[in-house]
């Protein structure tokens, strides 16, 4: 007895996938700003999924905001997912945040080539008046 199992299609996959990547981001500054009002912080950082700068302490607001904004998307996520997806649940959950760990990795190191390429730019080019000819 054959086992018959319907394959979805690359489109119908990728068009998930996305559906899925839209909904987390969704989810994850819709919880955030929810967050920051209730811990009445001052400033909400649009970069706040990516940061990695904030010292990792219990008694730190927004460590506290970035924690539960995240524990709270990634609850809720599965949820939706469920609503969306129907099927292999686990392996969208699993590509969304291999997604979001690559993102973040990559936001990250572009902030880092910017900053140190133009870093150095400008200690060469006040040495070498050549350089300002060209902009």
């Amino acid at each position: 007895m054959a086992c018959k199992a319907r394959v979805a299609g690359t489109k119908a996959v990728f068009f998930n996938l996305l559906l899925c990547l839209m909904v987390f981001y969704t989810l994850y500054y819709m919880i955030g700003s929810v967050c920051f009002g209730a811990f009445r912080l001052e400033l909400f950082d649009g970069l706040f999924p990516f940061d990695f700068k904030t010292q990792v302490s219990m008694s730190s607001p927004k460590y506290l905001v970035i924690l539960l904004s995240m524990e709270l998307t990634y609850f809720i996520s599965g949820l939706v997912f469920a609503a969306i997806v129907k099927k292999w649940i686990w392996d969208y959950s699993v590509t969304v945040t291999l997604s979001h760990v690559v993102l973040s990795c990559a936001l990250v190191g572009m902030t880092m080539m910017i900053c140190n390429g133009q870093l150095v730019a400008y200690f060469i080019c006040q040495k070498n008046h050549s350089y300002l000819s060209d902009i």
